[in-house]
Parts: structure tokens; C-alpha cells; sequence
């Protein structure tokens, strides 16, 4: 309230001020102009009289100077009368109208731009500011006690819930069990039980050692993450971190690493890392969905102008689509597959699309006999997903298939 208080106040301040300049002026009119026209005149005609005593002037001279003298006062005088009044009111009126359109004008612009409640910083600051925020949010322990206790999974059996308690008894006499602790994450999770299937995935790390992949403290960090309520952690951002550090390409980790970023002020860094992972795909990919729910307000925060590229529609003919035309004949089997394959291959040669989609489109070619056109696309893709090196193994092996890898 103090805010909108002192911006009224400022916005009355700057309209008194043009209130005042325009009174000035409009003291500055005709009537003025005369007064000041009739006290020179009169000046004029003293004068003279003075020069006429002094002897200075011809008296014949001094009388064609008082003619034409009082000739001017009388025009000066016809003038004056002819000025139209001025209605007291009218400057009132304009005076409120301009008052009421710089207050409510200033207004009106702020809600348009403005952001209430918060400060005018700079991009270095706001930067500083956002690291300040994630250098000193809420640790895992602090996240999980805020919440509050988790209800029961439905659906689960007691003859389930028998079997996950032997599971735990069992894990916790055999601490070295990798097999056990790995059933036990994934069990603990399946009933929502997140926290102790993080625990028991911290195990599975533990045993591991520098063997664990990337794929281990994805599953890690998301744990975390959900036994948080969807909130990032410095501890699960560690186990993220630890997964890009694997394999940088890890789309589970990015978006959860995407959704720290909105948490702790710096949604420009996250609308980049999921635009990157919606634009390469696989469209059924689990983050996919949930970055097309958020990606949105996120970009406008992120003051980028943004539309959400579409569902990828036509990918080709799979496995399943080749065999279901085995009972056509040669011809229309082939005009079928060659329809879809052009369908693919223009929409990866105009939207670009997921690795998964030009190694259908490279084995599909091949099927076909068309060699040297696979051979293309392939060298094509490699160009496309130079430094992916998840994506790089996808094509490799879709040309090795196709017989056009060297």
C-alpha cells in the first residue's frame, strides 16, 4: 500500500507542476500585451514634454509627436476592448482534466509493465540475486519436513504390503545386496514411498561407486525431487548434476535441473534447457509432457515471444506398419511405405525432429532400395546431432542396419 501511496503522490507532484507552468503562461495573454503598450506610450508622451521645457524639440514637432502618440493610445485602447473575456472557470477544468490524466495515465501504464512489490535491478543484480536464492534455499531434510504425511497408495494389497516389509527386513541384513536395494528403490517408489526409495537408491550408489551411470542419479535426484513435493534441493541438484556429468544428454535430468532454475529466479536458463529437450524429443519421452504444460508461462517470464512447437505427426513406417502390409500386393505395399517415408522425411527436412525419427527414416530408405538416398540422410544426421553423443549412437546404428555406416 505504501508503494501506490507514494506513486500517486509523485504522479499529483509532476501534475501541479505542468498545472503551474500553464497558469504562467496563460497570465501572458492580450491584456498584458496592452498595459505594458499604454505605460510606454505614456512614457513617450512625458518624454516629450521634457525635450519641448528643454527646448530640444520644434513645438510644431513636439505636436505631430503627440498626435501620432495619441493616436497609438487609442488603438491600444479599441484593442483592449475588443479582447473576449476569459471564463474564470475554463483553466480549473483543464488544470483537473490534466491532473486526472497523469495520475491515471501513470497508473494504468505501471499495471501495463509494472511489476508491484518489486525492485528495479539490473541484469547483473537480478543474476547476483537469483544465485543468492539458490546458494540459500531450503535443504532436502527441511523440504521433506514441511510437507505433510503422505497418504497410502490405493490399491495396494495387504498381501503387497506384507511382501514390502519382508523386502526391507531382508535389504537391511544384507547391506551389500545391489540386486535388493535396486527392488527396494523402485518398490518404495511404485507405492509412493519417495523418500525411502531415495534412500534405498543412495544405496544402490553406494555399492556402485564410480560405476553408477547416469541413469542411477537420475533416479536418484528424482526421488529427491518427489519426495520433495516437486521441489529441487541442493542435494538432488548434486545427484543431477552428477547424472549431466555421466551423460550430458540425460533429458530427465535436464528438465528437472530446467525446473530448479524456474525455482531459484532464473527462468531465461530453464525455457533454453526445455525448448532444447521439446525440439529433439523423442515426443514420448516422460519430460515431454510436462515441459508442453509449463514451457509457456515460463517463456514469458523469460520475455521471449514464444510458440510451442507442435506434436511431431508423421514419423514413418515402424516394424509394425512394414509387416501389416505383407498381405498387399508388391505394388501397394511399396506405394504405402513410400508415401509414409515421404511424409517423414519432409517434416524432418522442414521442423527437424528427434534422432529416433532419422534413424526411422535411414533403416526405412534402406527397405525401400533406395541406398543412396539413406546414405544422405544419414551423412545428414551426423551433421544435425554433431556432439549428441546419445543421438550420434542412435543414427550409427540405423545406418549399420541400413548398410550405409563406414
Amino acid at each position: 500500500m505504501t508503494f501506490w501511496i507514494i506513486t500517486c503522490a509523485m504522479a499529483a507532484m509532476v501534475a501541479a507542476l505542468l498545472a503551474r507552468a500553464m497558469a504562467r503562461g496563460a497570465k501572458v495573454g492580450p491584456e498584458d500585451a496592452a498595459a505594458y503598450d499604454l505605460r510606454v506610450y505614456r512614457d513617450q508622451l512625458a518624454e516629450v514634454e521634457r525635450d519641448v521645457a528643454r527646448g530640444v524639440v520644434p513645438p510644431e514637432d513636439a505636436e505631430r509627436a503627440r498626435t501620432e502618440i495619441s493616436r497609438r493610445i487609442l488603438a491600444v485602447g479599441a484593442a483592449e476592448g475588443k479582447t473576449p473575456a476569459t471564463g474564470k472557470g475554463s483553466p480549473r477544468i483543464v488544470y483537473g482534466l490534466l491532473a486526472l490524466v497523469v495520475v491515471a495515465g501513470s497508473l494504468l501504464l505501471y499495471r501495463s509493465v509494472g511489476a508491484p512489490g518489486y525492485g528495479d535491478l539490473g541484469l547483473a543484480d537480478r543474476i547476483a540475486f537469483a544465485e543468492e536464492m539458490r546458494e540459500n534455499r531450503p535443504s532436502q531434510q527441511a523440504a521433506e519436513d514441511s510437507l505433510p504425511a503422505m497418504p497410502a497408495e490405493p490399491g495396494i494389497t495387504e498381501e503387497f504390503q506384507t511382501l514390502m516389509t519382508r523386502l526391507r527386513e531382508t535389504v537391511a541384513k544384507r547391506p551389500e545386496d545391489l540386486q535388493g536395494h535396486q527392488l527396494l528403490a523402485t518398490n518404495e517408489a511404485r507405492i509412493g514411498n519417495f523418500s525411502a526409495a531415495a534412500g534405498a537408491q543412495a544405496e544402490v550408489l553406494r555399492i556402485k561407486g564410480d560405476s553408477a551411470t547416469a541413469a542411477d542419479y537420475s533416479d536418484y535426484g528424482e526421488f529427491l525431487v518427489l519426495a520433495a513435493g516437486g521441489y529441487v534441493s541442493p542435494q538432488a541438484e548434486t545427484a543431477l548434476r552428477a547424472a549431466l556429468g555421466r551423460d550430458a544428454q540425460d533429458g530427465r535430468a535436464r528438465y528437472y535441473v530446467g525446473l530448479m532454475m524456474v525455482q531459484t529466479g532464473r527462468p531465461d536458463v530453464a525455457f533454453r534447457i526445455w525448448d532444447g529437450l521439446l525440439r529433439r524429443g523423442p515426443e514420448d519421452a516422460p519430460w515431454i509432457a510436462p515441459i508442453r504444460a509449463q514451457i509457456m508461462p515460463v517463456a514469458t517470464l523469460a520475455g521471449v515471444d514464444y510458440e510451442m512447437p507442435q506434436a511431431s505427426a508423421a514419423r514413418g513406417p515402424s516394424a509394425e506398419d512394414i509387416e501389416a502390409a505383407g498381405d498387399m500386393s508388391a505394388e501397394d505395399r511399396m506405394e504405402m511405405i513410400g508415401g509414409m517415408v515421404a511424409g517423414l522425411s519432409d517434416r524432418l527436412a522442414t521442423e527437424g525432429g528427434p534422432a529416433t525419427d532419422w534413424a526411422r527414416l535411414i533403416t526405412s530408405l534402406a527397405v525401400l532400395d533406395r541406398a543412396e538416398e539413406a546414405r544422405r540422410i544419414y551423412d545428414n544426421a551426423l551433421d544435425v546431432f554433431a556432439g549428441d553423443a546419445a543421438a550420434l549412437d542412435i543414427i550409427s546404428r540405423a545406418g549399420q542396419q541400413a548398410g550405409v555406416a563406414e
